[in-house]
């Protein structure tokens, strides 16, 4: 799998042809966007920032659009959706937290959660977490302290900070201090199989903002 980041929360999850989109950025945003083609996009909150399912909307891809909590399989993946609250945007809105399988990897990506009011039903559902996305950047969403205490309670394998501005953002280098990861590297993508997370916990992986 290649995970490519293109800021905000905006991620591409490739194998092969199959894409997978998350909360990609929408033309309304005033962050800048990216496009391309995928086959399935997930949107944890209905806000510019996370719900531009057309800007995947690309070419022969139109992707099947999850937006909500619920069960799906799409192209083989199986994908699971918790609902969870945000206040993201200065409005209570939903969150959706998901949780899917995708090359042998089990990936939660926790949303636009600003408070880490997770239920227990919820932990009980996601579990053996391979890759945790989680938002670092505080305001809006979680702080700095507050997201890495609650990445380590999915006990993952790979941590994932985003939603943390410029890469030399206060927030993102107060997230590595937490973790004790000041020298994590830099990734422009990541490139993973199943056996690079073997025997990893809480490792924290860095990923450079796209330019296009």
């Amino acid at each position: 799998m290649i995970i490519t980041y293109y800021g905000l929360e905006f991620f591409k999850l490739q194998v092969g042809d199959l894409v997978i989109a998350v909360n990609p950025i929408a033309k309304d945003s005033k962050a800048k966007t990216s496009r391309f083609g995928a086959n399935i996009a997930l949107i944890t909150t209905n806000h510019p920032d996370m719900n531009g399912a057309e800007q995947v909307t690309h070419g022969d891809k139109k992707p099947f659009v999850a937006n909500g909590p619920g069960e799906y399989e799409v192209e083989g993946i199986p994908i699971r959706g918790f609902l969870t609250k945000t206040k993201y945007g200065k409005v209570e809105r939903p969150n959706t937290i998901y949780f899917f399988s995708i090359d042998s990897l089990d990936v939660c990506f926790l949303g636009a959660l600003d408070e880490p009011t997770i239920s227990q039903e919820i932990y009980e559902k996601i579990y053996n977490v391979d890759i945790l996305f989680v938002p670092v950047g505080g305001g809006e969403v979680l702080t700095p302290s507050v997201a890495y205490k609650t990445a380590l309670s999915f006990e993952p394998k790979l941590i994932i900070p985003m939603h943390y501005g410029d890469p030399s953002s206060k927030e993102l280098k107060t997230f590595l201090n937490e973790a004790g990861a000041e020298k994590a590297r830099l990734e422009d993508k990541l490139t993973l199989k199943k056996k690079d997370v073997e025997g990893k916990t809480g490792e924290v992986v860095v990923l450079k903002p796209a330019t296009s």
